[in-house]
């Protein structure tokens, strides 16, 4: 897991009892964190990352609400889930994120009605494994919206001529050379079934993330730091032997859980479209 990094504190002018508020506020949500986070080590699930995304935001510049993902993982459900939609990677592994909407404190998560509406699943086992797993984690929490979310929803997919490997490392070499963005790490699917004894195609997820630009998105809306920031993109071979990368439309995110969305949310989907084609050119 990343350790949390320390917010900057320099160039931020506010009265006392609105910063006051604002320490109260993340005090919040750093204890709603600390207390998921033993949730999940007692439930035996595999932590991946933590991202503080207003505290990352605050050391590139941008101000935004409290906001802190947490990404976790069992290998043997994910294979499952997978087994039948390996496009369900993108909505893998668990994620719970602690944020501030208005001056509340607010924790939300994605339960297994969100993939199988999403990637249209119908494993009623494997969904039920999903869900037994994170319940240990998510009992009081509210689940992501389902309301309008139907199959492939908010999903962006561009072919690469590459194979799985070649793409990730094309991908990961262009991400990682922009000044503005943080790497968090990768998932290897296949790699991960193979241990469970689950045969499946190549597949990766990629994690990454602009903390000033995703700051300046999640600013009015922080509940999209659930799906869309960190950013997800999952590099994967489908059953022609094709190489598919697919990631989140962002301001279908901000739609789904907002009913609305803003300008920051469409440039980011268009830099990030320009940055993966150019890399799988």
């Amino acid at each position: 897991m990343l350790r949390m990094k320390s917010i900057v504190a320099a160039g931020v002018i506010a009265t006392l009892p609105v910063l006051a508020l604002a320490e109260g506020l993340q005090d919040k949500v750093d204890a709603l964190t600390q207390t998921t986070s033993s949730d999940i080590s007692a439930a035996g699930l595999v932590p991946i990352v933590t991202i503080d995304h207003a505290r990352l935001a605050a050391e590139a510049g941008v101000e935004m609400p409290p906001s802190i993902v947490q990404v976790f993982s069992s290998g043997e459900t994910n294979s499952r889930v997978l087994f039948e939609n390996i496009r369900a990677g993108l909505d893998l592994p668990y994620r719970v994120l602690s944020y501030v909407q208005g001056a509340e404190a607010r924790q939300v998560y994605t339960d297994s009605a969100f993939l199988a509406q999403r990637h249209g699943l119908m494993d009623r086992a494997s969904l039920a494994q999903y869900d037994a797993d994170i319940s240990a984690v998510t009992k009081g929490m509210a689940a992501a919206p389902t309301e309008g979310l139907a199959k492939n929803y908010g999903i962006i997919e561009l072919q690469s001529p590459y194979d799985v490997e070649e793409s990730v490392a094309n991908l990961k070499a262009i991400v990682t050379k922009q000044a503005d963005t943080v790497w968090f790490g990768e998932v290897d699917f296949q790699a991960e079934a193979a241990a469970a004894g689950v045969d499946l195609p190549p597949a990766v997820l990629l994690l990454f993330g602009g903390p000033a630009p995703g700051g300046v998105a999640m600013r009015d809306f922080p509940a999209i730091g659930l799906d869309a920031f960190c950013q997800k993109l999952l590099v994967y071979q489908n059953d022609t032997g094709q190489t598919r990368v697919i990631f989140n439309d962002i301001a279908a995110m901000a739609q789904l859980h907002y009913g609305r969305s803003a300008e920051p949310h469409d440039l980011l989907n268009q830099r990030l479209t320009e940055t993966f084609k150019t890399a799988l050119k």
